[in-house]
């Protein structure tokens, strides 16, 4: 039940925002009656919510594929991955910048999106198998969901790029600092 709730809430905010939808239009997205709703979401805070832990478990499900497989996966399959979810899922950008965006003073929702970006690129530098940082990740990723609504299969080569760019610069030897350096007089 939690689950067809939480699929029927989260395609209603993703399709009409966090505060045009109804609470009578989020029951009957939700498709349940407004009393077994409230039990199991009984705020609209508790709706989004669910909603957006629902949307987490799907995206690292389709960008990453089933979590018990430890098998490798390019930096570049995980961007077209992101793509693919963009083209299908999210067209208007994240879902999660877009709950902030609507209680921007709810520290619970930016814990939401604060770990959702954590384990995405987490996830991303450890499927990888290069050392490329997972800060270098996040910033690449992000770049590909916000630029998507604007610049679609472009953002998509651009991600690319700058992931090439960032595993180059990963493998190279840290530059040296000499431990003697001598003071020269003119």
């Amino acid at each position: 039940m939690m689950i067809k709730i939480a699929g029927g809430l989260e395609t209603a905010f993703a399709a009409r925002g966090f505060t045009e939808p109804s609470v009578e239009e989020l029951r009957d997205a939700a498709g349940v009656s407004l009393r077994t709703l409230y039990k199991y979401a009984p705020s609209r805070d508790d709706m989004v919510r669910l909603a957006l832990e629902y949307r987490h478990q799907r995206y690292l499900s389709h960008v990453f594929g089933d979590p018990l497989d430890a098998g490798m996966q390019g930096v570049n399959d995980t961007l077209d991955r992101v793509a693919d979810w963009m083209r299908t899922e999210a067209s208007h950008g994240c879902l999660f910048h877009a709950a902030v965006v609507s209680a921007p003073n709810d520290s619970c929702l930016r814990g939401l999106l604060e770990r959702h970006k954590a384990e995405v690129s987490q996830l991303a530098a450890t499927k990888a198998g290069t050392d490329v940082s997972t800060s270098d990740l996040l910033v690449i990723i992000e770049g590909l969901t916000q630029a998507w609504p604007l610049s679609k299969e472009d953002a998509l080569t651009s991600a690319k790029r700058l992931a090439h760019l960032a595993e180059a610069a990963s493998a190279e030897p840290e530059p040296r600092q000499d431990r003697h350096q001598t003071n020269r007089s003119i």
